[in-house]
């Protein structure tokens, strides 16, 4: 009986050059990812100033927390933003990035949420406050589409090439 074995070998290169634009990635803003991390960045940037500018605040600690969470997490997508514009997760291979911003999506929804809920009861009907309030939620939903679409690239279902 014979038995016959076929092994083939992939191998795949990183390296960057500049026919494909170097270190800076000018393709990343216009494609979806880029224009829904834009979105976020600036619905959470637009909550902030709202709460912050406002003059009349009735509830101290709930606005105070809605303005640490929005700039927080305003920075870190800011961050993530320029990792992806000037390549740097390749630099940095240590990091799961796609793990990294699949979590900071499920905590930035969850607690964006849980502020923009916050700021809306105790707005007290403050123009200022509404606004900043509905622009949580905005974000709040932007927040939870890129969760969804990071989810089904890290923790989707994974493809075998086992076959008998």
């Amino acid at each position: 009986m014979s038995h016959t074995v076929v092994t083939t070998t992939t191998t795949t290169s990183t390296s960057t050059s500049r026919a494909d634009g170097g270190f800076l990635n000018p393709g990343y803003p216009r494609s979806t990812a880029g224009i829904l991390k834009m979105a976020q960045i600036l619905c959470l940037l637009v909550a902030f100033l709202c709460v912050h500018c406002a003059r009349t605040w009735t509830d101290w600690s709930a606005f105070r927390y809605f303005e640490v969470v929005t700039l927080w997490f305003f920075v870190a997508f800011l961050l993530f933003f320029l990792l992806h514009v000037f390549r740097m997760q390749g630099r940095i291979p240590c990091i799961n990035w796609t793990l990294m911003e699949f979590l900071h999506y499920a905590v930035g929804t969850v607690l964006v949420l849980i502020a923009s809920i916050v700021a809306a009861v105790k707005s007290g009907e403050v123009s200022e406050l509404v606004a900043g309030s509905v622009f949580g939620f905005m974000a709040t939903l932007l927040l939870a589409v890129s969760l969804w679409t990071s989810y089904k690239v890290s923790c989707g279902s994974q493809q075998t090439g086992a076959a008998v």
